[in-house]
C-alpha cells in the first residue's frame, strides 16, 4: 500500500510496528513522532523509520494511518489531540495499549467527526526497550487483538489489518470488555501476584539473609515479570481496576481454600488442588505467545573452568544466533554448573541446542 503512516511512540512496540510495515509496504513512508527526540533521531538512523518530526500537528493531517504506541494513560491524552486536528475522513487511527475498555471509550471524541478509531492491542514483548530494540519478527505468530465498536465497517478493518499484515500476527477481534477480562486475567493479575511474591520475599530477606541467594533459581524465573516498567503497570493496573479488583476477591477465596486444606490436614483435597492445576497448565499451547513476553530457555551443564561462557556465547555468536538473557545457577570448583541462556523464539532457542551440540559435548535441556 502508499500512503503515509504516523507512528506516535517510538518505542519497542512502535518501532516494530514501523519495521513491519515498511518491510510489506515498501512504497509507504513512516513517519515517527516521539516525546524523546533522540528516539526519532536514533529512529531515522537505523532505519526504522523514514523522517521524524517534532510535532504531531503537521504530520498527522497527512497521514492516512495512526497508530499510538504509547502508554495508555498518553494514549488518551493523543486521542484528545487528534480529535482537535483536521484529519483524512479516510484515515485509521489505532492504538497498541494493553487495555482498551476505557481507551475505545475516550475515542468517541473521533467517532463524532467519523474518523475511524479501531482499539488494537499486539500481544508481544521484550525485557528490552526503545526504537534500538525493535525487531520486524517481535509479532510474529503473536496475537494481535483488535476491539472495533459496532459503527466500523468490515472495510476499515481489512484496511487496517492490510497495513499490519507485515507484523505476521495472528489477529482476533473481540469487544473492549472482553479484552479487558481476558489480559486481566493473563497478563495484568500475574504482575500484581509476582509483585506481591518479591514484596513477601524483601521483607522475608530482612530476617533472614539467605532469601536472596536463594531466590536466584526458581523463584526468579517466576517472578520475572515483577521487572516490567513500573510506570507502564501502574497506568495499566489503574485502567482496569474494576477486573484487577474483581480478580484480587477471587484470589482471597482461593487461598482461603488452600489454608483451610491446609489447616484440615486434606491430603486428598491438596493432591486434588495441585494435580487439576498440572492438568490445566500442561494444556496450555507450547508454541503460542501469549499476552506475557514469553523467553525460552536453555539450560547447559558447564564445567567450571575460566572462559567457558565465553566459549559457549562465543560460538553462538558465530552462527549468529541473538540471546536476551545469560546466567549462571550454579558454579561450584570441579562439579558442573548450569548455565542458563534465554532466547526471544523458540527458533533460536533450537538453533542454539544445535549449535552447542555441534561445538561441545556439554548436556542442555529446554526449560518449560
Amino acid at each position: 500500500m502508499n500512503g503515509r503512516v504516523l507512528i506516535i511512540g517510538l518505542g519497542l512496540i512502535g518501532g516494530s510496528l514501523a519495521l513491519c510495515i515498511k518491510k510489506q509496504h515498501p512504497n509507504a513512508t513512516i513517519i515517527g513522532y516521539d516525546i524523546n527526540l533522540e528516539q526519532c533521531r536514533l529512529g531515522k538512523m537505523l532505519g526504522v523509520i523514514d523522517e521524524g518530526c517534532q510535532d504531531i500537528e503537521t504530520e498527522a493531517v497527512k497521514a492516512d494511518l495512526i497508530l499510538i504506541s504509547t502508554p495508555v494513560i498518553e494514549t488518551e491524552k493523543m486521542i484528545t489531540e487528534l480529535a482537535r486536528l483536521p484529519l483524512k475522513n479516510s484515515v485509521i487511527i489505532s492504538d497498541a495499549g494493553s487495555t482498551k475498555e476505557a481507551i475505545v471509550k475516550k475515542a468517541a471524541c473521533l467517532k463524532n467527526k467519523n474518523i475511524t478509531f479501531i482499539g488494537g492491542h499486539p500481544m508481544a514483548g521484550s525485557h528490552k526497550s526503545g526504537v534500538a530494540a525493535a525487531k520486524e519478527i517481535l509479532f510474529e505468530n503473536a496475537f494481535y487483538l483488535f476491539t472495533p465498536e459496532p459503527h466500523i465497517q468490515q472495510e476499515q478493518m481489512e484496511r487496517l489489518k492490510i497495513w499490519l499484515k507485515g507484523t505476521r500476527a495472528k489477529f482476533i477481534t473481540i469487544t473492549p470488555e472482553e479484552h479487558d477480562h481476558l489480559t486481566g486475567v493473563i497478563s495484568h493479575f500475574p504482575h500484581v501476584i509476582a509483585a506481591s511474591l518479591v514484596h513477601q520475599a524483601e521483607q522475608t530477606s530482612r530476617d533472614y539473609q539467605l532469601v536472596t541467594r536463594l531466590a536466584a533459581g526458581g523463584f526468579r524465573d517466576i517472578t520475572r515479570i515483577a521487572s516490567s516498567n513500573p510506570k507502564m503497570w501502574k497506568d495499566i493496573s489503574l485502567h482496569n481496576k474494576e477486573v484487577l479488583l474483581s480478580l484480587l476477591s477471587r484470589w482471597k477465596e482461593e487461598m482461603d481454600k488452600v489454608a483451610s486444606l491446609l489447616v484440615e490436614g486434606n491430603e486428598d483435597g491438596l493432591l486434588g488442588y495441585f494435580s487439576e492445576a498440572k492438568n490445566f497448565r500442561d494444556e496450555l499451547p507450547s508454541n503460542d505467545k501469549g499476552a506475557i513476553p514469553a523467553f525460552y530457555d536453555l539450560f547447559v551443564d558447564v564445567p567450571d573452568y575460566p572462559g567457558v561462557i565465553s566459549e559457549i556465547t562465543g560460538y553462538l555468536a558465530k552462527e549468529s544466533i541473538s540471546i536476551t538473557n545469560i546466567r549462571i545457577l550454579e558454579t561450584r570448583e570441579d562439579i558442573n554448573g548450569v548455565l542458563v541462556i534465554s532466547f526471544q523464539t523458540e527458533t533460536d532457542m533450537a538453533n542454539a541446542e544445535d549449535c552447542i551440540k555441534r561445538y561441545t559435548n556439554y548436556g542442555t535441556s529446554r526449560g518449560l
